[in-house]
């Protein structure tokens, strides 16, 4: 074992990897990690809501009625990473307040808006979105926001490298 270890960032961004991982949306895969004081206290991704069917079941809403990215949030079976890292918080009773959320990806101005009222204090994200809307909010907000580079992904891949080497036949 090289001793080697990904700093907070990357290793937070690796965790909202695996998360959205577990998206079920057909369009993009989304995962968030909510963090306080350097411990996860939520994690969520995108995906239809609890107990009712994926769009991998049923088909995608937005996609059968051509519904650009970015357009009409509202025509979605699915809620957003980061709206299900909040609710799954709020669910076990655990505060929010003062945390950061690590993103795939820049939140829309739905989840800007809901991450500000639970108290989310910083955004890092890798991909961008444009969303001016969730931008201007997160200043007026007074938000920290941290744009993560796309290599973070290769990164935590070089590292996990070797970490679980092949058993010996």
């Amino acid at each position: 074992m090289s001793g080697e270890r990904p700093g907070w960032d990357s290793y937070f961004m690796m965790i909202a990897g695996v998360a959205a991982s577990r998206s079920t949306c057909l369009r993009r895969k989304v995962g968030a990690v909510i963090v306080r004081d350097n411990h996860i206290i939520s994690t969520g991704y995108n995906g239809a809501p609890k107990g009712l069917p994926h769009c991998g079941e049923v088909g995608c809403l937005r996609q059968q009625l051509g519904i650009p990215s970015g357009e009409r949030h509202e025509i979605c079976r699915g809620s957003h990473a980061e709206m299900n890292a909040i609710a799954q918080a709020a669910a076990v009773g655990t505060s929010t307040s003062g945390a950061a959320m690590y993103c795939t990806h820049e939140p829309c101005s739905f989840c800007t808006k809901a991450m500000i009222n639970a108290g989310i204090k910083k955004l890092v994200y890798v991909h961008p979105y444009p969303d001016e809307l969730a931008s201007a909010m997160r200043k007026d907000a007074s938000m920290a926001v941290q744009k993560l580079p796309t290599g973070v992904f290769a990164e935590v891949c070089r590292l996990m490298e070797g970490l679980f080497p092949p058993e010996q036949q």
